[in-house]
């Protein structure tokens, strides 16, 4: 990779909203400013890094356990790609603090390539967002977010995990920060070979092995009272054999480094403030058709971004939010009749913010994309909440959000088509919220209207081509329910959803493939003294994988179970057993490719 591309700042401007004294400010440095903002109109869905130690396998299966997210995956470790809201892989966007890595190749996120370990936080917003966070999120966006500390000294822990399938998972994380200075470091190595059997489909994972490593490195440094020069950065190197059904199958695999690294100057100021980034991401792929042979095909892209987020209030009521961002987007693939290539994007946002009363809050926001070569709309959004008695409050939005066709959209030769025009959605999402006590109930109604939908379609000349083809009407009812108790020793806390999704092309009426009407996920944590328990459960209905709704061809529904145990002893030192699928259910998610049946792991940690 081509790490040597420096990282220049071209112009300023930063957002933060400020609801808090300064000096918790100054306390913690977040690198996706417009977080805090979102989660103001929105619901937001976090998952901690104790979370995170659940499900470690990758990410993959802690979005699918603890999240309304439903993920396609081709065997344990393999291709995997999100479903939201009952929209497409391409309507989901991937950020990272801050900044949309969405592959440019393929316009969505390789769920199995991008790491899973080194974050504070990752958090999941249902409904639209391109406004803030640009294209793709017209589902959902998934936010990848770290944080720097400071006045903390030093910190260090370990995770080790040893799991069936020959599977070893170790990850590092140290920590130093004073009055001024704060940095992070963390790296993971991950193996596994995968071999797992289900002999009920007559199934052997073959050739499924997978192996990653990714290293975050993070530093910020206070050079004045108000102001902060931070960086962040993130190296992922990864690669993935992929099953085959007989033993002397050919066996093939698919290799990914990523390059993500990310410089802000911030500003911060009692009624003003001001964010500067710039920003390089490198996405690099190689496909080996046999995997003792050169590589048959792959790709490398390329990506410049400085953004600029200002934020003022102009009284303590009202606040005005602008934002400006430039792309340079480069590519070039091997084999795959893209050449050289690139697109410049640029984009100017506008949110306005009106506090009305303590209980009562709108906002209301518009943005325009300028893609080269291509003709984008004008984007808006406008939100409100109330909270409208102490045990109740509402929330609604409403938003046209966008997809600008990926580079093998565009230009894979042969099928290609440069004249396709971005994806367009409508979004109408309202957020119930009535708390009781330790209880939280929330009711999410959702609405989409997606048009000029990118569908890959065979041509009478024996290739596939990408075309605008039909319109999706989308709708459903996300529902999540939070319990948390402590008394004396004892902590107890539930976190449930479920999820209705009618997604139909409007052409036919049918039901999208690989979207499941039906989700729930559940999370039980018992703790006492120095002890925890947990047991999550995941049900998936029906799945429909052809678009006329076969019976036969289509996914059962599931319910997988899952435990594990955990033990602290002194503060700093933990082990842990975890068992997953107890009832050794058989599934999938994509045809033909089974889930592992029941499998253990045990994993110890230490703080120092």
């Amino acid at each position: 990779m081509d790490i040597k591309r420096s990282l220049v700042l071209l112009f300023s401007s930063y957002g933060c909203f400020l609801l808090a004294q300064e000096k918790t400010i100054d306390t913690v440095y977040i690198f996706d400013n417009q977080m805090n903002k979102v989660k103001l109109f929105h619901k937001v869905n976090t998952i901690t890094p104790k979370d995170i130690e659940k499900n470690t396998t990758n990410l993959s299966e802690l979005l699918r356990f603890q999240s309304q997210v439903y993920i396609k995956e081709n065997g344990r470790g393999a291709v995997s790609s999100p479903s939201f809201r009952g929209t497409s892989a391409g309507h989901t966007a991937f950020v990272w603090n801050g900044i949309n890595i969405n592959s440019n190749f393929l316009g969505q996120g390789d769920v199995n390539n991008i790491p899973l370990f080194g974050y504070d936080q990752l958090e999941v917003k249902a409904g639209g967002g391109s406004v803030q966070y640009g294209s793709s999120a017209i589902g959902g966006s998934i936010h990848l977010n770290n944080n720097l500390d400071f006045n903390k000294g030093f910190g260090a822990s370990l995770y080790s995990e040893i799991a069936s399938f020959d599977t070893y998972n170790n990850f590092v994380k140290a920590s130093f920060s004073n009055d001024k200075f704060s940095f992070k470091v963390s790296g993971n190595y991950f193996i596994g070979q995968n071999d797992y059997e289900v002999p009920e489909k007559e199934y052997i994972n073959r050739n499924g092995k997978y192996y990653n490593t990714s290293i975050n490195l993070g530093t910020s440094y206070k050079i004045a009272p108000h102001q902060t020069i931070s960086w962040q950065n993130q190296i992922f190197d990864g690669s993935q054999y992929y099953p085959i059904f007989v033993e002397n199958g050919n066996k093939t695999k698919y290799k990914a480094q990523t390059l993500r690294s990310l410089l802000a100057w911030d500003i911060n100021k009692t009624n003003l403030s001001n964010s500067l980034k710039a920003a390089y991401t490198e996405d690099n792929f190689q496909y080996f058709g046999d995997i003792d042979k050169p590589k048959e095909s792959g790709a490398e892209g390329k990506n410049y971004i400085f953004k600029n987020d200002f934020n003022y209030f102009i009284t303590s009521k009202i606040n005005i939010n602008v934002i400006g961002e430039f792309q340079m987007n480069k590519g070039e693939g091997y084999q795959s009749g893209i050449g050289d290539i690139s697109r410049n994007m640029g984009s100017a946002a506008g949110l306005a913010r009106y506090f009305a009363t303590p209980d009562l809050r709108f906002e209301a926001g518009i943005k325009k994309d300028f893609v080269e070569d291509i003709t984008s709309p004008l984007l808006y959004s406008f939100s409100g909440k109330w909270n409208a008695v102490k045990w109740y409050n509402v929330g609604l939005s409403v938003s046209r959000n966008l997809r600008i066709p990926s580079f093998n959209d565009l230009y894979w030769e042969k099928g290609g088509n440069p004249d396709l025009l971005p994806e367009t959605s409508t979004n109408l999402d309202m957020d119930h919220e009535f708390s009781f006590g330790d209880f939280k109930i929330t009711l999410s109604p959702y609405y989409m209207d997606v048009k000029n939908y990118i569908n890959w379609l065979p041509t009478p000349y024996g290739y596939w081509a990408a075309f605008n083809t039909y319109k999706a009407e989308i709708y459903g009812l996300e529902s999540q329910v939070t319990f948390n108790k402590n008394f004396g020793k004892h902590g107890f806390r539930l976190n449930a959803g479920y999820t209705y999704s009618k997604s139909t092309n409007k052409e036919t009426g049918m039901q999208m493939v690989y979207v499941p009407i039906h989700k729930a996920f559940g999370n039980i944590d018992y703790q006492y003294n120095f002890l925890r328990v947990y047991v999550q459960g995941l049900f998936n209905g029906l799945t429909y994988t052809t678009t006329d709704e076969k019976r036969a061809d289509a996914i059962d529904p599931y319910f997988v179970l899952n435990t594990g145990v955990s033990a602290t002893l002194l503060k700093k030192y933990t082990l842990g057993f975890k068992v997953n699928n107890i009832t050794n259910t058989i599934y999938q998610t994509v045809s033909y490719y089974p889930m592992p049946k029941r499998n253990y792991s045990v994993y110890a940690t230490i703080n120092f």
